[in-house]
């Protein structure tokens, strides 16, 4: 078992402690691809077409003998050949041939124990100092990966607050690395609700949220989830293993005492 250092909230390292044994677990990045997939795919919605979409018309077809081909043409259009033709698939001005469907399945089921693998192995991954730098967050200043500090994390009431915190710690290059990665999304994306993209910084793991959640939800990038909560979606953003994780010493203590993912 490893052993890392504390931190407190000004940075200043203290006592260590050991790394419980989800730490060691063998890096699986398939296994941890399909868990973050089965993750993404319980956000999306089902969405389908009207079943009658493009059927409500006169068009039929002449058969043979006029010469023309037998295409569905609309009544009134005219007998030229540039007649208005519709509800064939085929054809210029019909129907959508496999439109989506509403009771199509999108919900990828993955197994329970394989699901708890992949959350131990992107944990190692967090781990992995290497694994931290190729994934594009910014760790020069950072004292230690994985970073443990103080349970005083946990009760931090304003943004201004946490915000000094992060800095002390090192963390401020990689939260101004989130903040000036936001831009526009390329796409019909920014019609539909989604307009910006923003990257994602460092992830904060608390034993008990008493506060932080809400005080760090405005810091771009990052996120805040306790200990029990966590998937391999939060670990892995994207099926890229290897996000900088703040950890407090209570949630690194819940690991190992509820054994979770085990």
């Amino acid at each position: 078992m490893t052993s890392v250092k504390t931190y407190s909230l000004k940075g200043k390292a203290g006592p260590k402690i050991q790394l419980p044994g989800q730490f060691d677990t063998p890096y699986r990045p398939d296994v941890i691809k399909r868990a973050v997939l089965a993750v993404q795919s319980r956000r999306r919605q089902p969405h389908g077409v009207d079943e009658l979409a493009g059927k409500r018309t006169t068009a039929e077809s002449w058969q043979t003998g006029h010469g023309r081909s037998r295409m569905p043409r609309v009544k009134g259009s005219g007998t030229i050949a540039a007649n208005k033709a519709a509800f064939a698939p085929g054809t210029v001005g019909g129907r959508v041939a496999h439109p989506p469907e509403a009771r199509r399945v999108i919900i990828e089921r993955i197994n329970k124990k394989e699901n708890r693998l992949a959350i131990r192995s992107a944990i190692a991954a967090t781990a992995d100092k290497g694994m931290v730098s190729a994934r594009g967050h910014r760790i020069d200043s950072v004292p230690d990966v994985p970073l443990v500090v103080t349970d005083k994390l946990e009760s931090l009431q304003t943004t201004k607050k946490v915000h000094e915190v992060v800095t002390s710690l090192g963390l401020g290059e990689d939260l101004d690395r989130a903040k000036k990665g936001r831009g526009i999304r390329a796409g019909k994306g920014k019609m539909r609700g989604r307009k910006m993209k923003t990257p994602k910084s460092f992830l904060i793991v608390v034993g008990q949220d008493m506060g932080i959640g809400r005080a760090a939800r405005n810091l771009v990038g990052v996120d805040v989830t306790e200990v029990h909560g966590l998937n391999a979606d939060l670990l892995a953003p994207g099926t890229h293993p290897g996000r900088l994780v703040l950890w407090t010493t209570s949630a690194i203590e819940r690991l190992e005492k509820e054994a979770l993912f085990m």
